[in-house]
């Protein structure tokens, strides 16, 4: 049995496929092998670690294992590298969802396009600088496929609350608040630092950035003006693992004042906890409205997704219906042609990088 796709539905190769309970490909994985996104059927997975050098340290057994149940089970192809997948039938909609390091993702695209693909699906922030990432949009134009961002808060229920609120609230001002769960000494942050070398803004908050993009003209050449709060943000140096020192943001809470007149808030701090939330506010910052993720509808599904995989990375259970969703979106848009509402395009993520380096540079500058 070699799995195949069936009417209406795209053929997806899962490249970068990770450690089974760390990788965020395998997730990805387990969503599609569970057909919670009907209109994509994963075919193939493409995996260069795991398949390779990484075979016999740590993660390759659990990897061979996850592999050979798939294989059986779900008669899914595994591959070392997109040049060994099979040539698509004809009349077969391929999608490439790419789910590796973001400094592989400019190659891997380039071999997705040769390996036939129509969509390709690239998680943020799609690479490691605007130029690269603008060469990926010629790449992928040039040869007439469509590439869509796993920007999934952008289709989130608490962004959406939030942004319906405020469109029925005159004044009511909005901040989107994105927190993890790292401990605040200086060995957490100066290991996070080091792992997230990209900086938080190209990295963490990058996700925030593409809200205000996609929703609020936020663009560099149409900031009016872009003020941290200086009272709550935090930028430090610290040495990592390696020994080498980074200087990044801890937390960072900022306005931005478009040229076209609108006004929104970021709020984003590594030590903050689980929760991320939408707050409307009014002119003197009394609270009007606030929606958080994970809900208590969330919380619900997070406690069994908890259960059914025990030791799997935490942050993958209260964005689960979102992953879902922007899967579902671009698959149906691959086997389909329908239009992927609310789904980041590869020119929203050209210009959330843009934003991003040029809001760091800013902002360390305020808070020095």
């Amino acid at each position: 049995m070699v799995a195949t796709p069936g009417k209406d539905q795209a053929e997806v190769i899962l490249v970068g496929c990770g450690c089974p309970l760390r990788g965020m490909g395998w997730y990805h994985a387990k969503n599609l092998l569970e057909g919670l996104c009907p209109s994509a059927k994963l075919c193939h997975v493409v995996e260069p670690w795991f398949l390779g050098g990484g075979a016999s340290g740590p993660g390759g057994p659990e990897f061979a294992k996850f592999a050979e149940e798939t294989k059986s089970e779900h008669g899914v192809e595994f591959h070392k590298a997109l040049a060994d997948v099979p040539a698509k039938a004809d009349g077969v909609k391929r999608m490439a969802l790419i789910s590796g390091r973001t400094a592989d993702n400019p190659r891997l695209l380039k071999e997705a396009i040769a390996a036939g693909c129509d969509v390709i699906y690239l998680e943020k922030p799609g690479a490691p600088t605007v130029t690269e990432l603008e060469e990926m949009k010629k790449n992928a134009d040039d040869a007439g496929v469509t590439v869509l961002m796993g920007y999934n808060k952008n289709v989130a229920k608490y962004v959406a609350n939030t942004r319906e609120f405020a469109s029925k609230t005159d004044g009511a001002h909005v901040t989107f608040v994105s927190n993890n769960t790292y401990e605040n000494t200086p060995e957490s942050l100066g290991e996070c630092f080091e792992r997230n070398a990209e900086g938080m803004l190209k990295n963490m908050a990058i996700h925030e950035l593409a809200l205000l993009v996609s929703f609020y003209d936020v663009t560099v050449e149409n900031i009016e003006s872009a003020e941290a709060d200086k009272e709550f943000s935090s930028c430090q140096t610290l040495t990592g693992p390696s020994g080498k020192e980074f200087t990044d943001f801890d937390k960072i809470k900022f306005t931005i004042k478009t040229k076209t007149g609108k006004e929104v808030s970021c709020q984003a701090d590594r030590c903050g906890g689980n929760y991320c939330y939408g707050i409307c506010t009014d002119k003197d910052g009394n609270e009007l409205f606030k929606h958080a993720m994970p809900d208590e509808e969330d919380e619900k599904l997070v406690a069994t997704l908890s259960e059914k995989y025990p030791g799997a990375m935490p942050y993958f259970f209260p964005q689960h219906p979102d992953y879902v969703t922007v899967k579902e979106r671009v698959a149906k848009f691959c086997a389909t042609g329908e239009e992927a509402k609310g789904i980041a395009t590869i020119d929203i993520a050209i210009n959330t990088l843009k934003v991003a380096e040029f809001l760091t540079p800013t902002f360390k500058e305020q808070l020095a």
